[in-house]
């Protein structure tokens, strides 16, 4: 059941999406004259907020490791929570194009399932100064939620909004002691992320062909089928056959080239965004119909490049794009 492997790396991308948020605070110090004399960048880390504390107990000595120097801050991921409200259909799919712009085939995936991901940030200072500096530079981010785009799927560039919703602030002051007690000033702030999870994504493909057959009999035997494949209507791969070598009214249905070698008749081509259909060829007259595939009809002047619309521009539809269709029926005896 479980057998198909796949990683997103949702999960590490919004880790890191939160902890971007707060990486690049700073805490500036002033003299008596206003003026800045000292600016602190904040250190930000990922780890347990009793790790923290710990360092900050340990003595400044040769003999053990230093203690930590305040400010600084750290974050960290406490778990996942289903999130009901947000419940979507499980069984339906949505299709989206490849990331890779080369590539024209399409991906399909189940929708995504809702999840929180629970967060805490941690921020130490030793000065109340300090902590209101920070403090005032993160609350106001949040009413009580801050959104930020995250690209969950590569492959697919399936672009999601999480909402990171600012839940509750606590505070602790160590600040009883003698004089040589160490005071540390804890806020703890914790948040929630309401992120996706997504299953294996699949590749998928254009209907390239579709047949419908008929039959008027009790005994189900077809007598006719009818064929139809998609039919590009635009030129997409920008190869010029040959140009005009006159000017062409709305009326023409007689158009000049400059060499018509590479043209057949019963094809189409593409001059200005004007679809036509070649009926003919005697030299480098070319009779066409205009306005094929409802385009619109152009005046077009001498020396208008002329595309070929041809399989190969066939292959290169993408899902979204307008295309004819080419039919054939079959007799069955």
């Amino acid at each position: 059941m479980f057998g198909t492997y796949f990683y997103h790396e949702i999960l590490r991308k919004v880790i890191i999406s939160f902890g971007t948020m707060f990486n690049g605070l700073v805490i500036k110090k002033d003299n008596d004259g206003d003026k800045v004399f000292s600016e602190i960048r904040v250190p930000l880390a990922y780890g347990p907020t009793q790790k923290f504390l710990a360092r900050l107990e340990q003595d400044a000595t040769l003999k053990k490791g230093t203690q930590m120097s305040l400010p600084r801050m750290s974050f960290e991921f406490l778990g996942l929570q289903y999130d009901q409200s947000r419940k979507l259909t499980t069984t339906q799919t949505f299709v989206t194009r490849n990331a890779d712009s080369d590539k024209t085939g399409v991906k399909k995936a189940f929708m995504p399932v809702p999840y929180n991901m629970s967060f805490e940030l941690s921020i130490y200072t030793k000065l109340n100064d300090d902590m209101l500096q920070i403090l005032e530079q993160i609350l106001p981010n949040f009413q009580p939620g801050y959104t930020v785009s995250i690209k969950l799927l590569e492959d697919v560039a399936e672009k999601r909004d999480v909402p990171i919703i600012l839940e509750n602030i606590s505070m602790q002051d160590d600040y009883e002691g003698d004089f040589s007690t160490r005071r540390a000033l804890i806020y703890t702030l914790r948040f929630s992320a309401k992120t996706y999870l997504f299953g294996p994504v699949s590749s998928t493909g254009i209907i390239k062909k579709t047949i419908v057959d008929y039959t008027t009999r009790p005994d189900m035997n077809r007598e006719l089928r009818y064929t139809a494949v998609p039919r590009a209507i635009k030129d997409y791969t920008g190869d010029v056959a040959t140009t005009t070598t006159q000017d062409i009214d709305l009326a023409a249905t007689l158009i000049k080239v400059q060499d018509s070698s590479s043209l057949s008749a019963d094809t189409y081509i593409d001059v200005n965004g004007e679809q036509m259909f070649i009926k003919s060829i005697s030299g480098t007259d070319v009779t066409v119909e205009r306005g094929k595939d409802n385009t619109t009809i152009k005046e077009h002047v001498s020396g208008a490049p002329i595309k070929k619309i041809t399989a190969a521009d066939t292959a290169l539809i993408e899902i979204g794009d307008d295309f004819g269709f080419d039919g054939t029926f079959e007799e069955f005896i």
